[in-house]
């Protein structure tokens, strides 16, 4: 008897990209692009398996990147027995339809391929809501693509055949208002995470534990970093979007400064909107940050058009104005003559802990407040400093004796009504 397998099947993937005359910057497929197309194929389980860029005056509206490029990738589909097509540049669901029929594979572009990605690494019930909120508003448009079989016209030019066109129609409809009260569903429950965020945070800004939002492009080594820095044990692989859930730790800077270390999804060129605005309930947290670390990965050619992309969302999110450090992480690997330098960069190596140091007192610098340790004993006829300590202060203990006596940090406000009682 023999032994049923139980690898999963790898897909093979043939890659194409269109670059024209008439699109933006970032929506042009470029050999860069498609070589980090490819590496989020592998994240996602596949392997490429060729690859195909086109150069045209503009899109063509039906195949996208025109009839004789398409036949190209027919012919590299069925040489290397690819299973599916990815194209770099967003398809619109009619071309998306063609293609599929053209190819006779199942047909992908960029948004749908970070999607499915999304889809495997989202651990927490907030990640999930996302990913399936940014599915489903992805999806809607692609119905009638799906409903296709119902609805073709025959041989002689026709109409749909019997039969077919009613059921087609209301099934079609009925999905759409499924999709349409799951969407609403959804962003219901994402308000409610956004609230719960809301009161995490204002019991926060009560205890004054300021916020430190890392923020970079995929793979330029942000959970690394959270991880050198506070001892957390969150996964760190060498691989796009290994981490898309939220995950905070504290840091200890000095004895009289405490911070909340928040490490967010990593940014990516091309990101689908959706996604944008499903992770709003994540990254709103750069909103509120009292500082943002922007990790680059130094050791990459293409760092600087990382970091434009990275600058531009943060904007798109409302934190363009938020006081920050620009981490240039990996720098024992640069290649270049001389590292970036300036008063708000800092050069590091998460890896191997070097630059660390001067990271820390770059965030204390920025982040002190004039606050001190100090041990108060206070009289039991005045207990309602106490109070008034744990509301405004952070009080670290407490000993009744002949006194009360306190250990607090606090800030120089404080001080100036507690100073009596000193020791």
């Amino acid at each position: 008897m023999t032994e049923k397998s139980t690898e999963e099947k790898i897909n093979r993937a043939v890659l194409a990209g269109l670059s024209a005359y008439c699109l933006g910057a970032e929506e042009n497929a470029t050999e860069s692009s498609m070589e980090e197309l490819s590496a989020l194929l592998e994240t996602a389980g596949g392997v490429s398996v060729g690859m195909a860029l086109q150069n045209r005056d503009a899109p063509d509206p039906r195949t996208f990147i025109g009839e004789g490029k398409l036949e190209e990738i027919r012919a590299l589909v069925e040489a290397e027995e690819a299973d599916m097509v990815i194209f770099d540049n967003s398809l619109s669901p009619s071309q998306q339809r063609v293609l599929t029929e053209e190819l006779g594979v199942q047909v992908l572009d960029r948004s749908a391929l970070i999607l499915d990605i999304f889809a495997q690494r989202a651990r927490t019930r907030e990640g999930r809501l996302q990913v399936e909120l940014a599915q489903y508003k992805y999806l809607l448009p692609r119905l009638t693509g799906m409903w296709g079989h119902l609805v073709r016209q025959t041989a002689s030019g026709g109409k749909s055949p019997i039969g077919t066109r009613g059921p087609g129609e209301t099934q079609l409809e009925t999905d759409r208002r499924h999709i349409r009260k799951k969407i609403a569903k959804l962003e219901e429950d994402l308000t409610q995470v956004r609230r719960v965020r809301a009161t995490q945070r204002e019991r926060r800004i009560k205890n004054e534990v300021p916020v430190v939002a890392i923020v970079g492009y995929t793979n330029a080594g942000k959970s690394t970093l959270l991880n050198a820095l506070t001892g957390a044990d969150i996964p760190a692989n060498n691989r796009l979007f290994d981490t898309l859930d939220t995950t905070t730790r504290t840091l200890e800077i000095s004895d009289t400064c405490t911070v909340l270390l928040s490490d967010t999804v990593g940014f990516i060129a091309k990101l689908p909107h959706h996604l944008v605005e499903a992770f709003k309930a994540t990254l709103e947290e750069l909103t509120f940050a009292d500082l943002v670390l922007h990790v680059i990965d130094a050791s990459n050619p293409e760092w600087r058009s990382q970091a434009a992309v990275v600058e531009k969302l943060i904007s798109e999110l409302g934190a363009a104005e938020t006081p920050r450090i620009d981490v240039f992480n990996k720098s024992d690997l640069y290649a270049g003559d001389i590292m970036p330098h300036g008063e708000e960069i800092v050069s590091i190596s998460a890896k191997t802990g070097r630059g660390l140091d001067r990271l820390l007192e770059m965030i204390g610098a920025r982040l002190d407040n004039g606050a001190h340790k100090v041990t108060l004993h206070l009289p039991y006829d005045r207990g309602g400093v106490l109070d008034m300590l744990y509301r405004e202060a952070r009080v670290e203990a407490v000993k009744y004796a002949d006194t009360i006596e306190i250990t607090a940090v606090c800030t120089p406000k404080i001080l100036g009504q507690v100073s009596d009682y000193i020791v």
